[in-house]
């Protein structure tokens, strides 16, 4: 059963732990004029999904589906989402929109371009194009501008089934993550070159307080510091893993 907690005012985070995988499947929800869903999950999860969010609100009032890049846990169940709620629409970034959603969805993608701005009542998100970051040339991530919410998708991804939120750093649990995708058939999780790091820069600079973390715990604190760190590690792994084929100069 999916486990709902408020992790920041009106950001409900959404959890489905999968033994299998031995990791959690997080999802946010943001109520507001204008409600939005940031990652729909697989399609296999969309019951259990429908469920819990309508112990929140009306799920056919749902407005705006957002997501990080185009992935099975990210965007999977789209359509299953556009069926039930007839008045929501994707909500994307220009490449994302144009190579993939604009394909995939049965409906067409509100496309945004970097650092546009979707108002949806109160809350305020802003689009940032990161591409490859934290995989996929279609990346970018919503900064809700109000609260200082960062929906950070795969960044600070931490296996197992961890606390909600947390105000310690999770950083050292992003490295233990990070090296062992790196020691078995799922290395190159994350690619780091020199765009990487001003990528991660830059969204330290929005000095966000809570990070939403799509696998793991969530953050509470200083967000700039805590991504700090998660540059330090990202740097650290790729040099001791010695994979001069993604740690680009």
């Amino acid at each position: 059963m999916a486990r709902i907690d408020e992790i920041a005012p009106d950001v409900f985070r959404i959890s489905i732990y999968v033994p299998d995988f031995g990791m959690q499947f997080n999802h946010f929800l943001i109520q507001d004029e204008e409600p939005l869903l940031f990652a729909t999950g697989f399609r296999m999860f969309f019951p259990e999904m429908q469920e819990a969010v309508a112990k929140i609100m009306n799920p056919a009032k749902l407005r705006w589906i957002g997501f990080s890049h185009f992935e099975s846990d990210e965007c999977g169940a789209l359509n299953q989402w556009l069926k039930i709620a007839p008045h929501s629409e994707a909500v994307s970034g220009f490449v994302s929109g144009m190579v993939n959603i604009n394909d995939f969805a049965d409906r067409p993608a509100h496309l945004l371009q970097n650092g546009e701005v979707l108002n949806i009542g109160q809350k305020k998100l802003r689009y940032i194009s990161t591409p490859h970051v934290p995989h996929g040339w279609d990346a970018g991530l919503f900064f809700e501008e109000n609260d200082r919410t960062l929906l950070t998708s795969d960044l600070f991804h931490q296996n197992g089934d961890t606390a909600p939120l947390s105000k310690e750093s999770l950083a050292e649990r992003a490295r233990e993550t990070l090296l062992a995708f790196e020691e078995g058939p799922l290395a190159g999780y994350v690619p780091y070159n020199r765009k990487t790091d001003r990528i991660l820069q830059n969204l330290g600079e929005l000095e966000p307080r809570t990070l939403a973390v799509m696998h793991g715990s969530s953050f509470s604190g200083n967000g700039k510091q805590e991504i700090q760190n998660l540059r330090e590690v990202w740097k650290s792994v790729m040099e001791e893993t010695k994979d001069q084929t993604r740690f680009g100069n």
